[in-house]
């Protein structure tokens, strides 16, 4: 058990940022990585042109590396946004002009996991009105992405770091997955469960495990405080991973946190030979 026992991929959003986004890949495959993960790359439209999801595509195949996981547009992230789905107006309008898009992409690289981020309270908009926009445009997303072999992830983020997010608990997302599932029939809504988040909630991170391991559909990792690698801060992380696995969950835990100084010397904490993932 412990870290070399789990499926580890890297989120080349928030890691290797240092490199141009085609760059990323194969900086992975060099550190010993063959599993990636990806914010929307494309912050300012929805909708690339065909030559940047094709350039992206060739990136990931020459590096021999695999998405495993990739957001649906969600604004300005990293930035003052935080997903689109229940902001009315141009952002939601860009939300569903990027689902088809996202999820053929996922489909022609064999990505499995798509997130839709859920975006950030309004100033003046009444919070049951966005409620009932981002159920209507995550159950599209979650027939899109049904359509392509893949899960829909609905994630909790922290409050202190996301203060309009309205999704800053373990029960507040998992309430969601289960609305977007009766809604659709499909099953296929699952839970993103980020170790770091929770903990910047102060949430009891061995219960959340023990209740929600069966609908978790993808785990992020960093350490508190200061969202560095496993090590640089007080969580239990290779516990609480080994504890997941024995609550049955098998799919993969992304590295989304931020390297101290250059990428590559911030995975001393894992031993070469279980990076690649099995």
């Amino acid at each position: 058990m412990g870290y070399t026992d789990q499926r580890f991929d890297v989120n080349l959003s928030i890691l290797f940022t240092e490199l141009p986004l085609l760059e990323r890949p194969a900086a992975a495959a060099a550190a010993g990585f063959t599993a990636v993960e990806l914010w929307w790359p494309w912050i300012e439209t929805p909708t690339p042109a065909q030559a940047e999801l094709d350039a992206l595509k060739k990136a990931l195949e020459d590096a021999g590396t695999q998405l495993v996981g990739l957001n649906f547009y969600a604004g300005r992230l990293p930035g003052p946004d935080r997903g689109a789905v229940s902001v009315p107006g141009a952002e939601s309008e860009r939300f569903n002009a990027n689902i088809n898009v996202a999820a053929d992409f996922a489909a022609s690289v064999g990505c499995k996991a798509l997130n839709a981020l859920y975006g950030n309270r309004a100033e003046g908009v009444d919070p049951a009105v966005q409620d009932e926009l981002a159920l209507k445009n995550l159950v599209v997303a979650a027939r899109a992405a049904d359509r392509v072999g893949a899960i829909l992830l609905i994630e909790t983020l922290n409050k202190p770091e996301s203060p309009l997010y309205p999704l800053v608990s373990a029960p507040a997302g998992v309430e969601v997955v289960d609305k977007v599932n009766e809604a659709t029939g499909l099953g296929n809504a699952k839970f993103l469960l980020d170790l770091y988040h929770l903990a910047m909630n102060d949430e009891d991170l061995s219960e959340v495990i023990e209740k929600y391991a069966a609908k978790t559909g993808h785990v992020q990792i960093a350490d508190k405080p200061g969202r560095g690698a496993p090590g640089t801060g007080e969580l239990p992380l290779e516990k609480l991973l080994d504890q997941l696995k024995k609550a049955g969950y098998e799919g993969y835990v992304g590295l989304e946190y931020k390297a101290a100084d250059a990428t590559a010397s911030s995975f001393a904490w894992l031993p070469a030979e279980a990076r690649a993932a099995k």
